[in-house]
This record gives structure tokens, sequence and C-alpha cells, in this order.
């Protein structure tokens, strides 16, 4: 239930000073990593070029399955780029600031504003960790 009222706000983001749990709100970033690491998943505090460059945590993959991150951007470079999480069926769960409160969406519905136009890819966590479901 903490993950369907979390509002969005620009300044909490991943590494930004203080930054933990939801006080305040998210980013997409922030909420997408909180969601992944709820499950069990290990991710580092990666803005949006970063995560796509990274290896130690991710790796790039196709199609997107359950828990997978998707990358969208009003342009075809992963800085800056909005990040989500796949729940299944084709359906992405992201806070949006444009929407101001998380959402699930498919990717379609997602993409068809100007905005999140270009699909950048998607990213898959390595295996979880075996503190699944405690913070870390």
């Amino acid at each position: 239930m903490r993950f369907y009222d979390v509002p969005f706000n620009f300044d909490r983001y991943p590494g930004a000073p203080g930054v933990s749990g939801f006080t305040g709100g998210a980013n997409c970033q922030w909420y997408a990593y909180e969601f992944l690491r709820e499950h069990g998943y290990s991710i580092g505090n990666l803005r949006s070029s970063n995560l796509w460059e990274d290896t130690e945590y991710t790796y790039e993959v196709a199609p997107p399955q359950t828990f997978d991150i998707a990358m969208v951007h009003d342009r075809p470079e992963a800085w800056g780029a909005h990040v989500m999480v796949c729940v299944g069926n084709n359906l992405f769960l992201h806070l949006s600031g444009r929407i101001g409160r998380p959402a699930v969406e498919s990717l379609d519905e997602v993409m068809a504003r100007p905005y999140y136009q270009y699909l950048i890819g998607f990213k898959r966590c390595h295996s979880p960790s075996p503190t699944l479901g405690k913070d870390e």
C-alpha cells in the first residue's frame, strides 16, 4: 500500500542527500528502485543515464518481464529518461511528474505522450538479493 499514495517530487532522486523511503515523495527513479528493493532486488542509486550504462546491477533485455525496468523519453537518449517497472502483461508502474501520482499503464499508453515517445530500452536487475523484502 505504501506505493499508492506517493507524490511526485523532483528533488527526491537517487543519491540526493537525505533521501530514503517515501517521506516527502519521490521522483520516477527513486520510486521504481524502492519498488524493486521491496521485492528483493539490489540496485544502486543510479540516475537514468547511469542506469542505462550500468552492468553491475542490471543488464539489457527485450522483451520485458515482470520487475524489468523500462526507460522512455522525449528524445532518443538515456540522460533524463523516465523510469518505470514492468508489473506484467505489458503494464508498467511508474511515478510521473506530469501525472503527479503513481500509475499503472501499458507501454503504448505511456509512449502515446510526446514526452515519452522514445523507448530507450529495458533493463533487468540481477537475481534478487538474499535480503528479500528487507531494507538495504
